[in-house]
């Protein structure tokens, strides 16, 4: 009998003893969180999203605890969420950019055609790898959904062909922009007007007298272009 409870007993007391030992250390070596990170992270809407520059709302968070961290970076929180955060670590509030996705492509079904039938793996990256996609217009949107799959918010649908963004629920992180290998769509600043222009120059060069306005905003290159055009038309006005 003897032979079984020694071990049982000595098994015992050495998990005890080392149960001790680690409560011990857990409170001497107890790293000193700032309180407030958590006040802070209660502040961000977490969404994760990267938008800020850090890696989800947490990094952000602590990133805001080292001096000289900007308060406005988080773009779905807007100037609430700068202002709250201002007013725990004490310093000014900052105006923040805010930023909706805007398709700019109208290459609908209709407006647009296939040059090729494309049978590969249903991603827009994918299609991009192949001639530059499937459609006739290498710069336009491709329409198998990556922009939308990518959305914290589920604020993408795909709509004839192209994807179509709801702005009531786009919050302007930015992730659809990084999803769109053909750049098609872009996060612009609230109070500018959308566009469907991707500085392509097609326009420039189909330019007539009859129709020569230019979607803004355009290149530099595209801008002097159209004004060699109309010059040599002996047009004293060109518009942008």
């Amino acid at each position: 009998m003897m032979e079984i409870l020694i071990p049982i007993l000595a098994v015992t007391v050495i998990g005890l003893i080392c149960a001790v030992g680690l409560a011990v250390a857990s409170s001497v070596m107890a790293v000193k969180e700032d309180t407030r990170f958590t006040e802070i992270r209660e502040c961000l809407p977490g969404a994760n999203c990267g938008a800020c520059g850090y890696t989800g709302c947490d990094g952000y968070a602590k990133a805001l605890l080292e001096p000289g961290t900007k308060t406005n970076l988080c773009v779905p929180g807007a100037d609430a969420v700068a202002a709250q955060i201002a007013a725990l670590l004490g310093v000014a509030a900052e105006d923040v950019v805010e930023k909706i996705a805007v398709v700019q492509c109208a290459g609908t079904c209709e407006a647009t055609s296939v040059k090729a039938d494309y049978r590969g793996i249903p991603s827009c990256a994918a299609a991009k790898l192949f001639y530059g996609g499937n459609g006739s217009c290498i710069f336009g949107c491709m329409g198998f959904g990556d922009c939308a799959r990518a959305c914290p918010k589920n604020a993408i649908s795909m709509q004839d062909g192209i994807a179509c963004v709801d702005h009531t629920e786009c919050i302007g992180c930015g992730i659809c922009e990084k999803y769109c290998p053909a750049g098609a769509i872009k996060g612009k600043h609230m109070r500018t007007v959308p566009t469907k222009c991707i500085s392509c120059m097609r326009c420039v060069a189909m330019c007539s007298t009859e129709s020569r306005k230019v979607p803004a905003p355009m290149r530099l290159a595209a801008h002097l272009t159209l004004k060699k055009l109309c010059s040599e038309r002996k047009e004293d006005k060109f518009y942008l």
